[in-house]
């Protein structure tokens, strides 16, 4: 597998960060709407993080076809988690939307051991994992 991670994802997926941190921020600040705009924020992150293993999956070459079930499964299970953060009270809601973010990127750390997710991706998933998680307790705490 390509280990070269294009240089529009090095740019984007920090910049994805922004809303992150600005509504964790605006949760301490009282802003209106700042939490539930997060948890949302969140939930579709965590969803586009299980569409990327959809994308892997179906473009995977012959030799990846073995783990296809498991992986197209695993791409579904960030979205039903979002879609329940959302359902939950928010403090309950971003807990848990921070804690699949963080069991998302260590599935994928195995996955990246079977050499189904790039080292380059993985990388850069757990920096902006744990940036999500730190905003998203941040705001927890802050509510």
């Amino acid at each position: 597998m390509d280990d070269t991670l294009p240089a529009p994802a090095r740019l984007l997926g920090p910049a994805g960060l922004i809303p992150f941190f600005g509504l964790a921020i605006g949760v301490w600040a009282g802003w209106p709407g700042a939490g539930p705009a997060l948890a949302a924020y969140g939930a579709t992150i965590l969803a586009f993080l299980g569409a990327v293993h959809w994308g892997l999956a179906i473009r995977a070459p012959a030799a990846e076809r073995r783990g296809e079930w498991a992986r197209l499964g695993f791409g579904v299970a960030p979205a039903l988690l979002g879609w329940a953060a959302l359902l939950l009270p928010l403090r309950l809601g971003l807990g848990l939307l921070a804690l699949a973010i963080l069991a998302t990127a260590m599935v994928e750390s195995l996955a990246a051991r079977a050499g189904f997710v790039p080292r380059s991706y993985l990388r850069l998933r757990w920096l902006l994992s744990l940036g999500a998680a730190i905003s998203l307790i941040t705001a927890v705490v802050g509510i």
